[in-house]
């Protein structure tokens, strides 16, 4: 009875998702509805609840969540990114590396990309990033006459970074829901976020050097001043990003703050940036508190709807289902998280980062660490596969961010220019895959 009850759960919940309704609501109450159906159908005795009919657990769940230390550093990073999002840093920085790289081959691309890690290093928000490089960037590259869905694909997967590379909001969710540190999680994913990063810088290149009237290299005579002036100009942009993601990584890695403290330094790093720029007024500081809010409290209601959610799964046995089903595959350990990772990679064509995080992941790291592997690996190799989700239709988010901030690229275009970052993307999640050590080094 049990187990059908698991296929009948996971089944409402897909039904009901395709209906339209907002994810959070859908999550919470396909939960709350089986917990009731419990009750009149075969009542359960669950160790974690107690007894099914004491609905009341959805409140207890809500005051676990909003009284978790560890995601306190979520709503912290993402009021630094917002208000970094005020201080007009990215201008500066497109404006002095359009100057120094532009005469290069794909030198305006590799700038945004150059650009796009110390973004993801600062705010991690994947929205904000996107569309602030679309505003600035995306026009500069089309007039410059690069491809336009090379143009667009650079950008999406550009802004992208932010959710793999630390401080990353994706990476504070899966310490809290997986029990795994976030500073390890932090340490796991600076080498695989730059390496990626790499990635692309390389695909640039080479792609600018095999057809360069698809990406044209600006002319010199257009460039003002000479080129020391250029570099001062651009190590003027990145001095202050620089100092705040040392401030906030730096204190983390050294031992000096916990991810928590380290957060209320960003905030206020980047609150001091933007009245340091004259960008802050009371209205700014409204806006930016406003939008904090407002994020914050969706990804606190899909919280609440996924703990629902999984409490009665685990309430019916589905962890062991799972557990159980995996188990009689006939794979080996590492085949096993192969296919645990292609699933990953397929729900992410129609689900949210965020519900994968909250319902998925749970349930199968237990089993992969039971063979042996390293949570922090494992969790890495989900947030890489995790990423490509942003890109891949016909849910991925950084696509419309894109084609909202940008009428002039159609979104058949869009698509073909996330696709070879997609695969750069999965060429990464197969390094780390194959090379534990780009994740584990800082944790050795």
């Amino acid at each position: 009875m049990d187990a059908l009850f698991v296929f009948l759960l996971f089944g409402a919940f897909m039904l009901v998702l395709f209906s339209g309704f907002p994810v959070a609501f859908v999550l919470g109450g396909v939960g709350v509805l089986f917990a009731a159906l419990g009750t009149l159908i075969e009542p359960l005795e669950i160790a974690e609840v107690g007894d099914l009919r004491m609905i009341g657990f959805v409140s207890n769940r809500i005051f676990n969540t909003l009284s978790s230390y560890s995601l306190i550093p979520m709503s912290m990073f993402i009021f630094m990114g917002y208000m970094l999002d005020r201080s007009g840093i990215a201008e500066r920085l497109i404006l002095a590396m359009r100057r120094v790289l532009g005469p290069a081959p794909g030198g305006l691309a590799i700038a945004v990309v150059l650009i796009g890690v110390v973004l993801a290093a600062s705010t991690g928000i994947i929205g904000a990033s996107v569309v602030l490089l679309a505003t600035i960037a995306l026009p500069t590259m089309v007039q410059s006459g690069y491809a336009r869905w090379l143009s667009a694909g650079t950008v999406g997967a550009t802004g992208c970074l932010g959710i793999l590379v630390p401080p990353s909001i994706m990476l504070v969710v899966m310490g809290d829901q997986l029990r795994i540190p976030v500073g390890d999680l932090f340490m796991g994913a600076i080498l695989p976020g730059l390496l990626l990063a790499c990635c692309f810088v390389a695909f640039l290149l080479g792609y600018a050097l095999l057809r360069p009237s698809e990406m044209p290299a600006l002319d010199r005579t257009e460039q003002s001043g000479n080129i020391w002036a250029q570099l001062r100009d651009m190590a003027g942009a990145l001095l202050a990003p620089l100092l705040l993601v040392v401030a906030v990584l730096g204190s983390i890695l050294a031992g000096v703050a916990s991810p928590t403290e380290a957060s209320g330094i960003g905030a206020a790093g980047a609150t001091l940036l933007a009245w340091v720029s004259r960008r802050l007024s009371w209205a700014d500081l409204r806006q930016v508190c406003y939008h904090t809010g407002r994020t914050v409290a969706f990804l606190y209601a899909l919280i609440f709807g996924a703990a629902c959610f999984s409490v009665v799964l685990r309430g019916y046995g589905g962890d062991e289902v799972i557990e159980n089903a995996l188990y009689a595959l006939p794979f080996s350990p590492e085949g096993v998280l192969a296919l645990v990772i292609l699933v990953v990679f397929l729900l992410g064509f129609f689900l949210d980062w965020m519900e994968i995080v909250l319902i998925v992941a749970p349930l199968v790291m237990p089993i992969l660490t039971g063979f042996g592997f390293e949570p922090v690996w494992v969790a890495i190799l989900m947030a890489l596969c995790l990423q490509t989700s942003f890109l891949t239709p016909p849910v991925g988010m950084a696509l419309f961010y894109l084609r909202n901030a940008t009428q002039e690229i159609s979104m058949a275009e869009i698509y073909k220019g996330a696709m070879p970052f997609v695969a750069l993307q999965l060429l990464t999640l197969v390094l780390v895959a194959l090379f534990p050590s780009l994740a584990l080094w800082m944790l050795d």
